[in-house]
């Protein structure tokens, strides 16, 4: 999307010179000149703008021109730019058909040749126009615009993505946009590859991959580096922090995340219990603040994903899921938690088309007037549903047990029961998600018995997974997948077996050494940020040790 443009319409070629080098002088700095020498020539530019998706502000058209007057062409032009401001030139002896073409063309205004010395006859007039048409002139949104319907999985996917990663954009539903439909009978797009991104510089991507897309959008994908000082996994409040104290400290950091900076936190509306922050702080804000923070200092960010490591000779390999792999002396893992799957009949099917896992922003301001159900009773779910508050028209907050007491902070709780649109309903159960091609029903069972309730959207906060299947077996875990860590390695005041070191485990230090934990994946977390802020500074005092000993 270029400047707006001043259309400059003359059949006379030097005077056409003459008002378009005027105009240049005066306003090229902030609009676009272009010249056309009748008025179809001048029907037909106002087409390709169109086309393009360019804005005209201002038609100097002349009266007198073969084929098609300047009134005839103001008012035809009035069809393709309603908005643009539209002055005539005209001779004197044309003056009293240029009042009449106000009221008929409803120019804006018109002015008398010659116009010499522009600065007292021309520029005030237009200078006027101008202002008057930036008034009403909402500037056209110059970023990506991503063309999806509501209800797939791979729309909500990439939309996710990019509002995760605070890349600013538009969505537009072909389903109820008529913009989303131009748009891609435009670029000639099939309706049926949904989703599509389209780029300011008028590129495309038809339904990316995550890769793919974090490429185009400017991300890193590559390590600089072959080896590293401290690789850390996961850039969530607990690697962030372990990022901004290793870089500022000297190490040479990479953080690795495949999702976006902020983790399960880094979805959160606001945190309001967090130090320092007195009127709270959104998750994507904690979160942009400590990335710019990390990469000021140095730390290196890779938007991958890890999929393995290996141990050889001290040295630890994190594999990636490009195929490459990336090399340090320290690893941190701090890949944090994700909400544990309901195994509801017609969930699974219905995900990503109304069914969501977690606070999933980029879907509340498409749930205005409408009525969301949340499942869960814990800080993450009580933030979601202030959130979702401002947007739906009615909130249902389904819990399992008898109250919030025991699993959610006062002040939210205190929130929520002032929230006239909220609505928690305890010992309450999901039973069955209906619809046919997206969320339309649930089945809930609660103390009163069964009962069958409309629900366009379904967001599950249930517990805490953690994600640590694709570690390999020589770190341990406790039952549930947690990491084990420092004092917890002992089992009856003996370490567990394999460990090689003639030292016990540091604090955070996982059962391979060298390998450390963080935040909300480690036995034993407090589920806090600011707790997993804590993990992550003092990591790297450990590191710090663990290292001085090569």
């Amino acid at each position: 999307m270029g400047k707006p443009v001043i259309l400059a319409v003359d059949d006379d070629v030097s005077v056409l010179e003459m008002v378009v080098q005027d105009l240049r002088r005066q306003y090229g700095a902030t609009y676009r000149i272009q010249r056309a020498a009748s008025g179809q020539a001048a029907l037909d530019t106002c087409d390709q703008l169109k086309k393009r998706g360019d804005t005209v502000a201002l038609f100097v058209s002349d009266q007198r021109m073969p084929g098609m007057s300047g009134v005839e062409f103001l008012g035809k032009a009035m069809e393709i730019y309603p908005d643009a401001k539209r002055a005539l030139l005209t001779a004197y002896a044309d003056t009293e058909a240029a009042i009449q073409a106000i009221n008929t063309a409803k120019i804006n205004y018109y002015l008398t040749k010659p116009w010499d010395p522009p600065e007292e006859r021309l520029y005030p007039v237009l200078n006027d126009l101008l202002e008057t048409w930036k008034e009403g002139y909402t500037p056209p949104f110059e970023g990506l615009r991503v063309i999806g319907p509501r209800y797939t999985l791979r729309d909500h996917q990439v939309r996710d993505f990019l509002y995760r990663n605070r890349v600013p954009y538009v969505w537009l539903d072909p389903e109820q946009s008529a913009e989303a439909v131009d748009l891609l009978t435009r670029f000639k797009l099939d309706d049926h590859k949904l989703p599509v991104v389209l780029f300011g510089d008028g590129t495309y991507l038809v339904q990316p991959g995550q890769m793919e897309l974090a490429g185009k959008i400017g991300l890193r994908t590559q390590a600089t580096k072959e080896f590293y000082d401290l690789v850390v996994i996961g850039a969530g409040p607990g690697g962030l922090a372990a990022a901004v104290y290793g870089a500022s400290e000297g190490l040479r950091t990479l953080v690795i995340e495949d999702e976006g900076p902020g983790g399960q936190a880094g979805s959160s509306s606001r945190i309001e219990n967090y130090l320092g922050f007195p009127e709270g702080v959104s998750g994507q804000q904690l979160a942009e603040r400590a990335l710019v923070q990390a990469t000021r200092l140095g730390a290196e960010m890779l938007t991958q994903k890890a999929t393995g490591i290996r141990t050889e000779n001290n040295y630890h390999i994190v594999q990636l899921a490009d195929g490459r792999e990336v090399s340090c002396h320290a690893l941190l893992i701090a890949v944090g938690v994700y909400y544990r799957r309901l195994t509801t009949p017609g969930v699974e099917r219905l995900t990503g088309a109304g069914v969501y896992y977690g606070a999933a922003m980029t879907e509340a301001k498409s749930c205005a007037n409408e009525d969301v159900f949340l499942v869960g009773g814990a800080n993450s779910a009580g933030q979601a549903a202030m959130y979702f508050s401002k947007h739906a028209r009615k909130v249902t907050m389904l819990v399992r047990g008898e109250s919030l007491k025991s699993s959610m902070s006062k002040y939210l709780i205190d929130q929520i029961a002032a929230t006239s649109n909220i609505e928690v309903r305890t010992q309450c159960l999901v039973l069955e998600a209906l619809g046919e091609s997206r969320l339309s029903c649930l089945r809930l069972c609660g103390p009163g018995g069964d009962e069958t309730v409309p629900a366009n959207g379904l967001f599950i906060f249930i517990g805490a997974a953690p994600n640590t299947d694709w570690l390999p077996d020589t770190v341990m875990r406790d039952p549930n997948g947690f990491l084990l860590s420092g004092p917890d390695l002992k089992v009856d005041g003996k370490l567990v077996k394999g460990w090689n070191q003639d030292r016990e485990p540091y604090l955070l230090e996982t059962s391979v050494p060298g390998i450390f934990v963080a935040g909300d994946v480690r036995h034993g977390s407090i589920k806090r940020v600011a707790s997993a802020v804590g993990e992550g500074s003092i990591s790297v005092q450990f590191i710090h040790q663990y290292l001085a000993r090569f």
